[in-house]
């Protein structure tokens, strides 16, 4: 694919509408022209419809499209953070019902006048379980899992940001219209490996790679 036949994006549209409020301030256009032509900048889809706002004036260059950014990948937490957050997502469960439990054990207990009231019934739903997530959690440090657990949140966040992106694409393939208001599932496939090709679109992020422990 040529360069002109490139799309541009909304950064290359913003220089090309920067050199022509020059040549505007220089009196190499005037007050219609430039209005025309700002319109048309920010309406340009590819490097060749801004190109043509662009020959006849002297001082201006044309725009040189930057290279393709890949997906953000979210900065690796310390370990210190990765083990408490880990420890969060294996307790979470635990303690948000150890305080369910225990309120309604306190109601009963405080507006009950049967001295059996008393004994903290929750102790047999919790102590099972507090057993279990304390096993999970020595087995787990022992074998990696916040590591594994602090990729698997990274993975999820990026998929979720590739999801927005192609969201994004969408909406301005449909307003261009190269696709229609409610494409097919094949015409978005279709749509997005072109895009992936072209580099307006990352590749779908992979799921981290196991690591040996």
């Amino acid at each position: 694919m040529s360069r002109e036949q490139m799309r541009a994006a909304d950064a290359d549209r913003q220089k090309v509408a920067d050199q022509l409020k020059s040549a505007l301030e220089e009196g190499r256009l005037d007050l219609s022209e430039y209005d025309e032509r700002l319109r048309d900048a920010y309406a340009a889809r590819t490097y060749g419809d801004l190109d043509r706002l662009l020959t006849d004036l002297p001082n201006a260059a044309p725009v040189v499209p930057a290279a393709p950014q890949a997906m953000a990948v979210p900065a690796p937490a310390g370990a210190e953070h990765m083990t408490r957050d880990w420890l969060l997502h294996v307790w979470g469960s635990w303690v948000r019902a150890t305080a369910f439990f225990t309120v309604i054990w306190a109601f009963g207990w405080i507006f009950s006048s049967d001295s059996d009231a008393a004994f903290y019934w929750p102790v047999w739903i919790l102590g099972p379980w507090g057993a279990v997530a304390l096993l999970r959690t020595i087995s787990g440090l022992t074998q990696g899992e916040p590591r594994k657990h602090a990729d698997a949140q990274a993975h999820r966040q990026m998929l979720r940001e590739h999801k927005e992106e192609r969201r994004r694409l969408y909406k301005e393939a449909i307003v261009a219209g190269e696709l229609p208001a409610n494409p097919t599932k094949e015409q978005r496939k279709t749509f997005i490996a072109e895009a992936t090709e072209r580099g307006d679109l990352p590749p779908k992020p992979r799921r981290p790679e196991p690591q040996g422990g």
